[in-house]
């Protein structure tokens, strides 16, 4: 499959419209120049002299920098990598033209045939812009990484870069930045809290070859983000996990990233692991300026992991508080090295929270094995317990059948508030556990504010206390939290739901529709938007709530049957209402349901007294459905029965 290097010294042609003239280095599409920096073009120039062979990253390395140059390459390598994709406009998954080998290096894979005979074109004056991307500005070198003679591009090329460099500055960009989605009736915004520097942590890169340690690079993504989150978090806002999972393989332009995420800062990293050794790089990123602040690379030993995890942590953020001119030096907290057990424990913890990250019934499965195999090797990891409380909880939230792990669920987050009660996620855990289950409002309440006291960009913290509040009837404070949470995971289409469905609660139904909308632009299947139907009832818009329902699956289930019931028993239209709660309450003789689908029906059709029957089974079951009895506006009608507001108390609101 492989071919000799190229021998000529002119143009060669690729796809079906690239071509790469080897005297100028320059890279055209349909004529264009593409505006391509040093360091990736001299990578594209090598990796189309080997087309068809493998040039590994060591290749690459001797190329750009040399021999004997002692520096964090990986970091580099990637970024450039990335910025030719881009402008190849190739699909990592499925490439046209770069070919990704796992842990080795890159392969280009696309037919290159000279283009000496081919009439000369003449090059337009700019090169292309790209929509959505704003233009690039050349990357400085971190400092940290210079050698002892500064790195500078081969004299036959030096005109050329000289020349990009001027056409970049008056390079006309338009940037139709597009936001991910509309927010409060508008497109999202850029973050801008105006009070602290917001940072990103771009997933880590795996590079140890095997598709299966996905969860340890992805687990080290996530633990450098609670780590800078907890350092400073009254001045440096950390974006969390769920946003920044979207940009995992993205070939975006870290620019454009940035501005969708509204940060300042940028860490990017890749983490190697063998059995005797960890490696880590991280480099971090002004985006004002593209200025690369700080680079190192990390090999240590894995019982030293956790030790390097909070080193990297507190270099960045002593950094950052360096680059804004108010630095504040950090202690340093003193990891011990981790027994084998306890690094085997960290490892279980690590899958526990990939799988538990999927939010799936199975996955939430897979995850409680990992965690309790965690609390087994190492009984006094914290961070296993709070995994097995969100686990459990969670499981009884999405299952939507009677609550099976209350118990389970609390005890877990006790247990870890034993082992470290300044575990913002541990306060967290059983905030929603003895909420769900206990109605317990004032203790649910404390936690939520001591997990966000402890760490204020907590996302889950804010969005749960938000859901907390909106339970409470307290809306606006809802909102404004809720807000919190988007500020801190602005891409998370379940912060974004639930600010529709506190609007829906609010009885803001028309903003609350809008909402649900903007969410579909980016999910059209997110479930949670699915209470968009109930909206529609509540404004006496029965074929649009009809419609929605029709959409949402052919699988009749429980929940989808009991929202049918309740529309066409709203809508007035009784003979269907009452065939498909035939057919609901058939469904549960044959599989018990959660009583509030029945209750929904039953409201739905206008039989009180068997909703209010259905609704004392599902308090009999400690259902986590509950926590919306003070707020639900289906429950309108049975406001005035003195046994429903017998039964809200119960649950721990007051009328």
């Amino acid at each position: 499959m492989g071919s000799d290097p190229l021998k000529i010294a002119g143009r060669v042609r690729f796809g079906e419209n690239f071509e790469l003239d080897l005297l100028s280095y320059e890279l055209r599409r349909a004529g264009r120049v593409q505006k391509l920096e040093r360091i990736p073009a001299e990578i594209l120039l090598l990796l189309v002299e080997q087309r068809g062979q493998l040039v590994t990253r060591e290749q690459i390395i001797e190329r750009i920098w040399g021999k004997d140059v002692f520096v964090d390459t990986d970091n580099s390598i990637n970024a450039a990598i990335r910025k030719i994709r881009q402008v190849l406009k190739d699909d990592p998954e499925q490439p046209r033209f770069l070919q990704t080998v796992i842990g080795r290096g890159y392969r280009f894979i696309a037919p290159v045939i000279a283009a000496e005979s081919a009439p000369a074109v003449v090059p337009v004056v700019l090169p292309e812009v790209i929509p959505e991307v704003q233009p690039e500005p050349v990357i400085a070198e971190p400092q940290i990484l210079a050698v002892e003679q500064p790195l500078a591009p081969p004299p036959r090329r030096r005109l050329l870069w000289l020349s990009l460099s001027i056409l970049g500055t008056v390079l006309i960009a338009i940037a139709l930045s597009a936001g991910y989605l509309r927010w409060s009736g508008s497109r999202l915004r850029a973050v801008n809290t105006g009070q602290r520097t917001m940072l990103a942590v771009m997933p880590f890169e795996n590079l140890t070859g095997d598709a299966a340690q996905e969860y340890f690079s992805d687990g080290m993504t996530e633990e450098m983000i609670t780590q800078l989150g907890s350092l400073d978090p009254r001045r440096v806002g950390v974006i969390a996990r769920t946003s920044m999972m979207h940009y995992k393989h993205s070939q975006k332009p870290l620019q454009q990233i940035a501005r969708e995420l509204g940060v300042q800062y940028v860490l990017e990293g890749s983490v190697r692991r063998d059995p005797d050794k960890v490696r880590i790089t991280a480099q971090l990123i002004q985006m004002r300026d593209q200025t690369h602040l700080w680079a190192k690379q990390y090999d240590r030993e894995p019982k030293d992991l956790l030790a390097m995890q909070n080193e990297i942590a507190r270099e960045i953020s002593d950094e950052i508080q360096t680059a804004l001119g108010e630095h504040k030096p950090i202690a340093s907290v003193v990891q011990p090295p981790l027994s084998a057990d306890a690094y085997e424990a960290h490892d279980f913890v690590l899958k526990g929270q990939y799988f538990l990250n999927k939010r799936t019934l199975e996955g939430f499965r897979e995850a409680i094995g990992y965690f309790e195999q965690a609390t087994a090797k190492d009984p006094s990891n914290a961070r296993a317990f709070v995994g097995l409380a969100n686990a459990y909880t969670l499981m009884d939230a999405y299952s939507g059948a009677p609550a099976q792990y209350t118990s389970r669920a609390r005890a877990a987050a006790q247990r870890a508030l034993q082992l470290d009660d300044t575990l913002s996620e541990a306060h967290a855990a059983l905030a929603l556990s003895v909420q769900n289950h206990d109605y317990d409002w004032q203790t649910s309440e404390r936690e939520f504010k001591r997990a966000i006291e402890l760490n204020p960009n907590d996302a889950t913290a804010h969005h749960w206390y938000a859901e907390h509040l909106t339970w409470l009837g307290r809306f606006d404070e809802a909102l404004r939290e809720n807000e919190r949470a988007r500020q801190l995971d602005p891409l998370s289409p379940i912060i974004a739901a639930d600010n529709g469905a506190i609007l829906y609660f609010a009885r803001r139904y028309d903003e609350a529709i809008a909402q649900f909308t903007a969410v579909r632009e980016l999910d059209p299947n997110f479930s949670r938007t699915a209470i968009i139907y109930a909206a529609y009832v509540q404004k006496g818009m029965f074929a649009e709530a009809e419609a929605d329902i029709a959409k949402q699956s052919t699988d009749e289930g429980p929940w989808l049957l009991s929202t049918r019931v309740y529309t066409y028993g709203r809508a007035g239209m009784q003979a269907k209402a009452e065939q498909k709660l035939r057919e609901l309450l058939d469904m549960n003789r044959r599989h018990p349901v959660d009583p509030i689908v029945l209750v929904f029906s039953y409201v739905g059709v206008g039989n009180n007294d068997q909703a209010i029957a259905w609704l004392e089974k599902a308090y009999a079951q400690r259902s986590n459905s509950l926590t919306a009895l003070n707020v639900e506006p289906v429950y309108d009608p049975l406001r005035g029965d003195p046994r429903f507001q017998n039964l809200v108390r119960r649950v721990g609101f007051s009328q």
